[in-house]
């Protein structure tokens, strides 16, 4: 009986041993033109094996990482090889090769060994040149890279190669069909509307005209004053641009915002 009793408390202790994994996973988070990409995947390391014509082959479907499914889960519409993908989770496969890889965006979210891929699960392929890193990454990387309004790159990393995947959104026609039914309304975003405007290349004397109402609506607003002074200085209206800087930069000073003062500075100086 004490042999039995000896051996079960060994057993149990042996139970909650646990180690770090050889390959942890990574969930990333990004901010995508109006919504957001989430990203899930596991880290392999080099250990001094040779990765890309070996321990990864060439010209077979590899689940970009180890252990898991690679995952990418978009909570608004994109566009990647030109194919608008619709929110939800996808998985994330590759088909690296010497010259040139397929990057692939699955609906299949399981396939964590080449077995279980299904082609016809494809919602877009993508061809990619591989770039040779001059210093070689040892963890297995994906990042979100060159990230902007407009999209960003998927950025797949390891040994001494990277890949890209460029994923688009259509944010301009979104976020004009936003500022059209707002303005059209009893609240108004002129703010947020002008600055867009002033921002993407947009009619500038619209962008003006939205800041200059939107300094009406928030008279202490240092940053909109800011704002409406770029505008102005942009249309070549140099001495209203001048009084917009200084107004920003008095309540600037006011509200004790140096970051400000010294932006007006720069701009005045500029006139």
């Amino acid at each position: 009986m004490c042999s039995f009793a000896i051996l079960t408390i060994l057993t149990a202790d042996a139970q909650t041993v646990r180690t770090p994994a050889a390959s942890p996973t990574q969930t990333v988070k990004q901010e995508l033109g109006i919504g957001s990409v989430e990203l899930s995947y596991s880290r392999p390391t080099i250990r001094g094996r040779k990765i890309f014509g070996d321990l990864v082959p060439y010209g077979q479907i590899w689940r970009t990482g180890a252990n898991q499914a690679t995952t990418l889960t978009f909570s608004d519409e994109v566009i990647i090889g030109g194919t608008k993908v619709p929110p939800g989770k996808y998985g994330l496969l590759a088909i690296p090769d010497r010259a040139e890889w397929t990057l692939i965006v699955t609906k299949q979210t399981d396939v964590n060994n080449p077995a279980l891929y299904k082609q016809e699960n494809d919602l877009v392929r993508v061809k990619a040149k591989p770039a040779t890193l001059s210093t070689p990454v040892e963890s297995f990387t994906i990042q979100f890279a060159n990230v902007k309004a407009t999209g960003a790159d998927v950025q797949v990393m390891w040994d001494n190669v990277a890949v890209s995947l460029p994923i688009d959104t259509d944010i301009d026609r979104k976020v004009m069909t936003q500022i059209n039914d707002a303005m059209n309304k009893d609240n108004r975003p002129y703010y947020q509307a002008g600055l867009y405007y002033l921002e993407n290349g947009k009619d500038l004397n619209q962008a003006a005209a939205w800041l200059e109402k939107a300094a009406e609506q928030q008279p202490n607003a240092f940053w909109v004053h800011h704002q409406k002074a770029i505008a102005l200085s942009k249309l070549g209206k140099k001495e209203d641009a001048k009084k917009a800087a200084q107004k920003s930069m008095e309540l600037a000073k006011q509200q004790n915002n140096q970051d400000y003062v010294r932006l007006n500075e720069k701009l005045i100086a500029a006139l």
